[in-house]
Parts: structure tokens; sequence; C-alpha cells
């Protein structure tokens, strides 16, 4: 089996998820840092919490909903491509873009391969 297949990755991309909601939902000063460097509009950072407790449930629906999981990464993959490309346009430094571009290859990855069946 495939770490990437398994439940158990899903439900902890799903607790990162969730505390990076509560983060982004108070604006912790590095998050915050972030933002203002990308240029990320102060009426769209209030949808970004949002987006990432959704990103949390969906993850943890792996067990009983399989096909919300894999449209939950499909998602992020989205998500994750548009902010390398928020990282590429404001030419923010490499080490800062690899976060995203890290969480954007492996949810491909999951996307592609799907959560493990029964």
């Amino acid at each position: 089996m495939s770490a990437l297949r398994s439940p158990k990755t899903y439900a902890a991309l799903a607790a990162f998820h969730a505390v990076d909601a509560v983060a982004c939902g108070v604006q912790v000063a590095p998050i915050k840092k972030v933002l203002d460097d990308l240029g990320v509009p102060d009426e769209i950072r209030p949808v970004l919490p949002v987006v990432k407790a959704a990103a949390a449930i969906g993850l943890l629906s792996v067990t009983r909903f399989p096909a919300l999981a894999r449209l939950t990464t499909a998602m992020l993959t989205l998500y994750f491509t548009l902010a390398v490309g928020a990282h590429v346009r404001a030419r923010d430094k490499l080490v800062n873009t690899l976060p995203a571009a890290t969480f954007l290859a492996t949810f491909a990855a999951m996307t592609v391969k799907g959560p493990q069946r029964g």
C-alpha cells in the first residue's frame, strides 16, 4: 500500500489543514506576513479559513466517501497551483515557494492514485 493512499495520510493532512484554518482565521503574524508579501487582498483573506476547513472535512471523509476525498485532493491541487503561481508572480524566494510546491505535488499524486479501497 502506498502512503499517499492511506487513510492515515488523509487524516494527518486534514489535521494540518484544520490547524492552518484556525491560524489563517486569527491571522497569526507569519501567515499575515506571507499574505501581505504575496499581495493577497483583504477581502479574499476571510475565505481562506473556510476553504482550509472544508479541505480538512473533505480529507476526513476518505473512509466513508472516498470520491469526495479524491475531489478534495483535486481541488487542493488547484489551490496549491494558484498558491505557487502567487509566489512566482510576487517573485518570492524559492524557500518560501517550496512548501506550496510540495503540497501541490503531494495532492496531485494523491488525486491520481486515489484513496485506498476498503
